[in-house]
């Protein structure tokens, strides 16, 4: 019996030849979007936030107290934290504009904290106090170095964040502002992620082409930046005081 004939061999639809694929091409990065929180830092952990408000009121708690309060309070939405099980009505519009108005973000946070009935007087406010305040927050470990390494690397960088207070006050006690060339913060700008324009908005305050620019986040609402051309990578966040994997960043914008 004859040998039958070998069948064509049918090449990948846009590969002419045979071979391996091609390798996509990709431009040089020249600058790199940060989202903040999740990604540069995360907010203290639940029962010190608690102790620390609760303090500021005149309040010393116990820590078993601390810890059920906490656990409330997360449950009811902590800014920085999980979102809400459920947003009451009387707080739908205020939660819908939350990082668009500084004050909306203010009254939204403190109204879901003061569903929990907690018998201190002020306390929502004083939670709310603490994420303006470096001290509520904690700085991921390779942070600091991976930004200043992108910027011994002539890569420029912003943190671009949806959020409804300023946040350079965090970046001055961390000594990291002189490493940022631009804050891009959606309560400043009118536009949150995943809008296109908020990361067009920081390309151009960075004078780079979105194709040139690697957007860091956790959240798909950070992964939106693929949409104004951005490359994107999206880190899962880790606890406070652990790294977070920033060292991804360096291997993609540096191997370029």
């Amino acid at each position: 019996m004859p040998d039958q004939p070998e069948p064509p061999q049918t090449p990948a639809v846009g590969h002419v030849g045979g071979g391996p694929l091609p390798r996509p091409s990709r431009r040089p990065v020249k600058a790199v979007l940060f989202d903040f929180h999740g990604t540069l830092a995360q907010v203290e952990e639940p029962r010190e936030w608690v102790l620390k408000a609760a303090a500021a009121c005149g309040t010393t708690l116990d820590p078993i107290r601390a810890t059920s309060l906490a656990d409330r309070l997360l449950t009811a939405g902590r800014a920085g934290g999980p979102l809400p099980a459920r947003v009451p009505a009387p707080l739908a519009e205020l939660w819908s504009a939350r990082d668009l108005y500084p004050h909306a973000h203010r009254a939204a946070y403190t109204g879901l904290a003061e569903q929990v009935d907690a018998g201190i007087e002020g306390f929502a406010d004083a939670l709310y106090e603490r994420l303006l305040v470096p001290d509520g927050w904690v700085p991921y470990p390779d942070t600091a170095p991976t930004i200043a390494a992108l910027r011994d690397a002539g890569i420029r960088v912003a943190v671009v964040s949806n959020i409804g207070f300023d946040l350079r006050p965090m970046f001055d006690a961390w000594q990291l502002t002189d490493l940022i060339d631009a804050f891009v913060l959606s309560y400043e700008v009118g536009r949150c992620k995943p809008d296109p324009a908020i990361f067009w908005r920081a390309c151009g305050m960075l004078g780079v082409d979105p194709e040139q620019t690697l957007m860091v986040g956790d959240t798909p609402a950070d992964a939106g930046a693929a949409a104004a051309g951005c490359a994107v990578l999206v880190l899962p966040a880790a606890d406070p005081g652990r790294e977070n994997g920033l060292g991804a960043v360096l291997d993609l914008a540096l191997s370029a």
